[in-house]
């Protein structure tokens, strides 16, 4: 009888078994489609023995049958990591191909309108002009197409700031979207503490949803995670402690009062007066100037798209010193370069401003005063100071530029100074003075009556030829036969050499896109050039994307013939379950007719 029920336990035993087998197996196809899930795996152990007798050789026990030893949270922490770091990898480069994209995009076709033909229009109507500048439609031929090209150029400088504008919004939202996440992450923690602090079970489902936001957040920083004995998960990001045990350290995010750009930053390791924010010091999460392959720090689509986005708008300015000074190309490479968006205004804006500067020149030439009058070695005129006092200026007659009047060209009108194609907004091309000269003996030569240029200000942009301070003369607009093509020594003569020199100029090899550009190009060639650079980046990066992808994938697929759940290897292994279900159950009702026969037929004696 005692081996008998004993048989009864052994049964019942692997009902319960196969009961928590179906459980499980039930459990991973009803999350079949579940982000981050886990499957579950059912490990079985022998049931305690039982002692039943001692014999001469050895001692004798009986199997109580089998138990569930362990439920298996099957993960591989080696190709979680590697999948973490690849997908940070492949969104730093996915990113960037699409700001590079974006960049074609607007070049190609904006408006309905491709840059590239306001170019070639703007360079036929030179042409026209040059084989009869006194025609009134060649002039206003040249009138109407430099409006159609600075209207243009601006309407590609307005969309490389919009999707600026849209790029700051996506930092925006993945900065609340980590803090979102290390919210989650902590909350998490805790719960998986309190349930496994017993050592009972494992929270598997709330390790899976952990686990699912780490992935998540390996794509948009660079990370580091371990897990502590207690079951709780540290992370750091950019080498900062972000998650500890108990709490998440907030990412700051410190708005650009004029751009309205976003920057992010650490508010424990910053220095802040709340009281005068201007002493505050930021300690920044990102060092966008120093991001490479080799070093490991090309990870991560918020870095990414700060670099992509830059600090503000950029102009041809950006491509010089404090000192006025051109960059060299190790300065340009480790600084505005680094933006594809900050850089691509700047270039285009160089485009502007030595088209504008070149044509201004040519229609209203240059000298200094000591290649107008040869002895002079000092010039000193009157002028006012930045409150409005009269001061008298005194600079080298090498330095001081003025109009050249003696191979000027000037209007129908005849009036001097000539007037520019493309004007500034915030001053006029020249100041009319009376300059009194002086020779290297300090004895003066006379007073003369001159027209100062007034140079470009790089502190102050309304005065510097520069795509925001620009616009087409609305003096020749209103009368295009103002537009300069006779001599200034003879007005009855058409000045055909600026014509000629209106049309060379285009092809004149002097142009460089940025400081790193060792071969110079005409104005003509210039958008070819341009967007070849710019193709060639974002074939670069497109391809190292693509190829970065095909790594994680790999991974990815490996990781889940580990954690993914298979519905038709589950559903097979549910067989397997209702048929060892199946079996308890006829062992058990065998076991119960036997213990009814001896029972009953214990009851005949």
């Amino acid at each position: 009888m005692a081996n008998s029920f004993g048989s009864l336990y052994v049964g019942a035993s692997g009902l319960q078994s196969a009961s928590h087998g179906l459980n499980t197996t039930a459990n991973n196809l009803s999350n079949v489609n579940t982000d981050g899930y886990v499957r579950q795996q059912v490990v079985y152990e022998d049931r305690d023995y039982r002692k039943i007798g001692t014999a001469a050789v050895s001692t004798q026990y009986a199997g109580l049958g089998v138990q569930v030893g362990t439920i298996v949270h099957t993960r591989d922490i080696f190709l979680d990591k590697a999948y973490r770091t690849e997908n940070g990898r492949y969104s730093f480069y996915d990113a960037s191909s699409e700001a590079v994209q974006e960049v074609i995009t607007q070049l190609q076709e904006s408006d309905g309108v491709q840059f590239k033909t306001a170019i070639e229009n703007f360079e036929d109507a030179f042409e026209e002009f040059a084989k009869d500048p006194s025609d009134t439609v060649s002039q206003n031929l040249v009138l109407q197409k430099a409006n159609i090209f600075l209207a243009r150029a601006k309407a590609v400088e307005d969309g490389f700031e919009d999707y600026q504008t849209i790029i700051n919004s996506r930092i925006t939202e993945k900065l609340n979207r980590i803090n979102e996440i290390g919210k989650e992450i902590v909350e998490y923690n805790k719960k998986i503490q309190s349930i496994e602090a017993a050592q009972v079970e494992k929270a598997m489902d709330l390790r899976d949803k952990r686990d699912l936001l780490l992935d998540e957040l390996s794509g948009l920083v660079k990370m580091s995670y371990s897990e502590d004995n207690g079951g709780v998960v540290h992370v750091e990001i950019e080498g900062v402690e972000f998650i500890d045990e108990i709490r998440y350290y907030e990412v700051g995010i410190l708005t650009n009062k004029r751009t309205g750009y976003v920057t992010p930053y650490w508010p424990q390791l910053s220095e802040l007066d709340h009281e005068n924010e201007e002493d505050n010091v930021y300690y920044p999460i990102f060092d966008t100037t120093n991001v490479s392959a080799e070093k490991n720090s090309d990870i991560g689509e918020l870095k990414s798209l700060i670099m992509a986005r830059g600090t503000g708008w950029s102009t041809y300015l950006d491509f010089y010193d404090e000192n006025g000074d051109y960059i060299d190309s190790d300065t340009y490479e480790n600084g505005i370069a680094n933006s594809i968006m900050m850089n691509s205004e700047a270039e285009l804006d160089t485009l502007i401003h030595q088209l504008v500067t070149t044509i201004n020149d040519l229609y209203s030439p240059l000298t200094n005063v000591a290649s107008a009058y040869t002895d002079a070695k000092v010039a000193s005129y009157q002028d006012v100071d930045s409150e409005g006092n009269p001061i008298t200026v005194e600079v080298d007659a090498s330095l001081l530029r003025i109009l050249d009047e003696a191979n000027c060209s000037v209007g129908s009108d005849g009036e001097l100074p000539p007037r520019e194609l493309f004007v500034r907004n915030g001053c006029e091309r020249y100041t009319e003075k009376d300059v009194t000269l002086y020779d290297d003996t300090g004895a003066e030569i006379g007073t003369y009556k001159l027209y100062l240029y007034n140079e470009e200000d790089p502190n102050d942009t309304s005065k510097c030829y520069t795509l925001k301070s620009l616009t087409v003369n609305e003096e020749l607009i209103k009368q295009e036969s103002y537009l300069p093509h006779l001599k200034n020594l003879d007005h009855t003569q058409v000045d055909h050499k600026l014509g000629t020199n209106l049309s060379l100029m285009w092809t004149d090899q002097e142009f460089n896109l940025n400081p790193s550009d060792t071969t110079p190009c005409g104005f003509s060639g210039f958008y070819v050039k341009w967007v070849g650079e710019i193709g060639n980046i974002g074939n670069v990066y497109e391809t190292t994307a693509k190829s970065l992808e095909g790594t994680k994938e790999e991974i990815e697929f490996s990781r889940q013939g580990v954690i993914g759940v298979s519905s038709d290897e589950e559903l097979t292994t549910m067989i397997k379950f209702q048929s060892a279900y199946n079996a308890a159950s006829r062992y058990i009702n065998v076991i119960s007719e036997m213990i009814e026969h001896i029972v009953t037929s214990l009851g005949h004696f």
